[in-house]
């Protein structure tokens, strides 16, 4: 294998995770897997056909024989402390850690986790559903998005002439703040308990559009760039997506797991408050994102 490009470890082999580990195996470098399930291997469907990805996936952090100059991490918002033991049996001093989750707070989710080390954010635009614990279906082409810096010269070079396509953003702000403003009115599944084909409604795209516009006003307070046509070109995403769409939130809020609310849509709240800007749309869903994430009843 070519020495310039980097060793890789996986935390996280759900959708996304298991997306980059195909990706990777496609291109002859197949990433260490760790996770809390013990897989044999991991499958992901697109175009198609599928692309078995070999395991196994390591279940104990004490099972790492080795250290990797670049770690993806894509376990839910929720699970952070709890994979942080991975980080110090996977990591040298040099490793650059990759954060693939939601939220625009990343790096203060992870701080006290990375003895120092600077966490890469990033966006991911994956249209990926897990259909099973190892089976995947890609439905789109794969992207990522993360800051301009050195460090995303390690994934630019682990994940070049693979199928994920990552672009290095000089105003990363701005796009993390409008994949936000996607998740949050994604949100809105959960309480209906249904899939994307519901914004089809017209009250629903009202609703849609107006938690949108609160969510600007706080992402521009934010340093975000966004105009005021960002609102509909979601919703307007949305309708045209296909009807039975799901998303992460809503697969969970299915399976009684509990919710990344807090990263996806109390994010706004909480810094609309720091900056003075009423969220009353934000005050009524939040308890209720809240409720039925993590109870009680």
């Amino acid at each position: 294998m070519n020495s310039a490009i980097p060793s890789v470890a996986l935390i996280g082999p759900g959708a996304i995770g298991t997306t980059i580990a195909a990706a990777l195996h496609e291109v002859g470098r197949t990433p260490a897997l760790c996770g809390r399930t013990p897989l044999e291997k991991l499958t992901l469907r697109v175009d198609g056909k599928d692309i078995d990805v070999p395991g196994p996936v390591l279940t104990d952090p004490q099972q790492s024989t080795r250290t990797y100059d670049l770690i993806f991490v894509a376990t839910k918002a929720t699970q952070v402390a709890a994979m942080a033991p991975w980080l110090a049996a996977l990591s040298h001093e040099k490793t650059v850690v990759c954060a693939l989750q939601n939220g625009v707070e990343q790096k203060a989710a992870f701080a006290p986790y990375l003895s120092g080390k600077e966490l890469l954010p990033s966006v991911v635009w994956f249209p990926a559903q897990r259909e099973s614990n190892e089976l995947v279906w890609l439905r789109a082409s794969p992207r990522l998005t993360v800051p301009d810096t050195a460090a995303a010269g390690v994934v630019l070079a682990a994940l070049a002439g693979t199928r994920v396509a990552v672009d290095a953003a000089q105003d990363f702000t701005s796009v993390a703040w409008r994949k936000l403003l996607q998740n949050a009115v994604g949100g809105l599944m959960v309480l209906a308990n249904r899939r994307a084909g519901m914004y089809a409604r017209d009250d629903i795209t009202a609703l849609a559009l107006a938690y949108l516009r609160e969510c600007l006003a706080v992402a521009r307070a934010e340093g975000a760039r966004l105009s005021d046509d960002v609102p509909q070109e979601i919703v307007d995403g949305y309708h045209r997506a296909p009807p039975d769409l799901g998303s992460s939130i809503l697969a969970d809020r299915q399976a009684g797991r509990p919710l990344e609310w807090d990263c996806r849509n109390g994010v706004v709240q909480r810094r609309g408050r720091a900056h003075g800007i009423p969220t009353p749309i934000s005050d009524v869903l939040l308890p209720l994102l809240a409720a039925g994430s993590d109870g009680p009843g």
